[in-house]
This record gives structure tokens, sequence and C-alpha cells, in this order.
């Protein structure tokens, strides 16, 4: 369902992503996509524009995306943009968008067979107001995989 302030996204994994937890156990799996946008210039040169964009991830999404995802690989991700802002140890504000995803469909993998990959679905995330985190912005601890 579309409503407001809903953020689609697709591009290529920057890096591998990180799977941990926070203290209250649940897992958190973030990565960061580079998006292409592709046009014409004012003198018909086309240029690439490429964007970096943080996704948070979480619970049972955060865990398929721990396990299926790599470095490279294409994913489209529906989500919401959010804003976190906290004070950094020099006592200034800090500021980072990210879009938590509610939705990840993972791209078909080069690198991987097809019986391989038939097993991965994407899913969606189990989440209502009610299942909201809100806690100050940390680093995850990494699993073990």
């Amino acid at each position: 369902m579309l409503y407001h302030g809903q953020v689609v996204i697709e591009g290529n994994l920057t890096q591998d992503p990180e799977l941990g937890a926070i203290p209250s156990g649940r897992s958190v799996c973030r990565f960061s996509i580079a998006s292409n946008r592709y046009y014409r210039n004012s003198e018909k040169t086309l240029v690439n524009e490429v964007s970096y964009v943080n996704i948070d991830t979480w619970g049972a999404l955060a865990e398929s995306c721990g396990k299926y995802l790599r470095k490279g690989r294409g994913v489209r991700v529906v989500g919401r943009l959010k804003q976190d802002r906290w004070q950094g140890e020099d006592e200034k504000m800090r500021e980072r968008y990210v879009v938590v995803a509610e939705h990840v469909e993972f791209h078909p993998d080069p690198n991987r067979n097809d019986t391989a990959q038939a097993e991965e679905v994407a899913i969606e995330a189990e989440t209502n107001d009610n299942d909201m985190v809100f806690e100050q912005p940390e680093e995850p601890k990494k699993k073990k995989k």
C-alpha cells in the first residue's frame, strides 16, 4: 500500500551488510546501496549521477538480508525515510538519513545457480506502530555467521 512518505529505490550494495542486534536482542541489518540516475545534460552528454543511500532492516527481514545479500548484489527497497539526530562526543549535533526498509526484493545474483536462488524470497517487515523501536542509534553488535 502506498502512503505519504514512502521511498522506493533500487541499487547495488556497496559493501557486505552488517548484521547485528540492539540491546533488546532485536536483529538489525544495515547496508548501503549505490543508485544510478542517467540523464543527458544541455550539451547532450550522457551523465551518470550516483546517490549512496543507507538502509536499515529489522527483525526477520534483517536476518534474511544478512543471510543472502553481499556486496554488488542488486536490490529494490521499499520503506520510509528516517532522520537520526544525536550529539557526538565533540558536543556537535550530528544527523543522518536512512531508509527503514519494509520490503526488500533481491535481484538475481549472477554468481549463483538457479537452484540456490530459488530458496530466496523477498519478505516484508512485520511491523506496526506498536512495534517501532525508539532507541538512540548505535552501532549494532555483529552476529557470527
